[in-house]
C-alpha cells in the first residue's frame, strides 16, 4: 500500500474521539464525527494558526478516549515483555505525543461529509469489535477504514485504525521491531522524545 495514501487516510481518521458510555460501537464514531466538525466550525482560524491549540484540542479529545497503553503495548509488541516498567512508561507517553503530534495537523483537513458509516455488524458484547466506515479523500479516492475498539469499563476506546485492510498499529511495530533490532528500546525512547521535542535525529 502506498504509504503517502495511508497516512493521508489515517489523519483523517485515526483521532476520531470515542464517547465514555456510547450505547453502541457505531454510536461512538458518529458522536465523535459531530463534535470533532463542531470544534473545528466554531475554532478553525485559531486552530489554523496555533499549534499549541491544535495539539490541546486533539490532547482533550484524544486522551480520554484511546487507549494509549494498550495500544503502545501492540505497537511494541514482544519488546514490550522485557521492556522495564520505566521503559513500558517513557514509551507510553513518546509513542502517544507521537501521534497526537504527527496527526494534529491532519485534523484540519477533516470534513464529516467525506465519511460514511457501514452498518455495524460486529457483536459489541464482545471484549473487542470493529467500525466499519468509508473515507473520501480529496481526489475522490475511496478509502475503507475500520476501527479497532476494545471494551472497557469506561466504554469503547479505540486501540487501532485499519486502512484497506492494513493495520496502523502493524505497520508501526514492523517499523519500530527493526529499529530496535538495530539499536535499542531506548535509543528509540530517546528518538521520540526529540522528536516531540521538535528536534531533529540529528539535534
Amino acid at each position: 500500500m502506498n504509504l503517502n495514501l495511508f497516512r493521508s487516510a489515517a489523519v483523517l481518521c485515526v483521532f476520531l474521539p470515542v464517547l465514555v458510555n456510547a450505547q453502541s460501537p457505531n454510536s461512538v464514531v458518529e458522536e465523535a464525527v459531530e463534535i470533532l466538525d463542531a470544534a473545528l466550525t466554531e475554532r478553525r482560524d485559531e486552530l489554523e494558526s496555533s499549534d499549541e491549540a491544535l495539539y490541546a484540542l486533539v490532547d482533550e479529545i484524544l486522551l480520554p478516549r484511546f487507549d494509549r497503553k494498550y495500544a503502545a503495548q501492540l505497537a511494541l509488541g514482544k519488546h514490550w515483555r522485557s521492556a522495564s516498567p520505566e521503559q513500558r512508561d517513557d514509551f507510553v507517553d513518546e509513542f502517544y505525543t507521537s501521534l497526537l503530534r504527527r496527526y494534529a495537523d491532519g485534523v484540519l483537513k477533516f470534513d464529516q461529509r467525506n465519511i460514511e458509516m457501514k452498518p455495524y455488524r460486529g457483536d459489541d458484547t464482545k471484549k473487542h469489535t470493529k467500525v466499519k466506515t468509508v473515507v473520501t479523500l480529496g481526489d475522490g479516492t475511496k478509502v475503507p477504514v475500520d476501527y479497532a475498539l476494545v471494551n472497557r469499563t469506561s466504554g469503547w476506546l479505540i486501540i487501532d485504525v485499519i486502512i484497506e485492510g492494513i493495520s496502523y498499529l502493524q505497520t508501526i511495530k514492523e517499523e519500530l521491531s527493526s529499529e530496535i533490532r538495530i539499536s535499542s528500546l531506548d535509543a528509540v525512547i530517546e528518538r521520540l522524545k526529540n522528536e516531540n521535542a521538535g528536534e531533529s535525529q540529528d539535534g
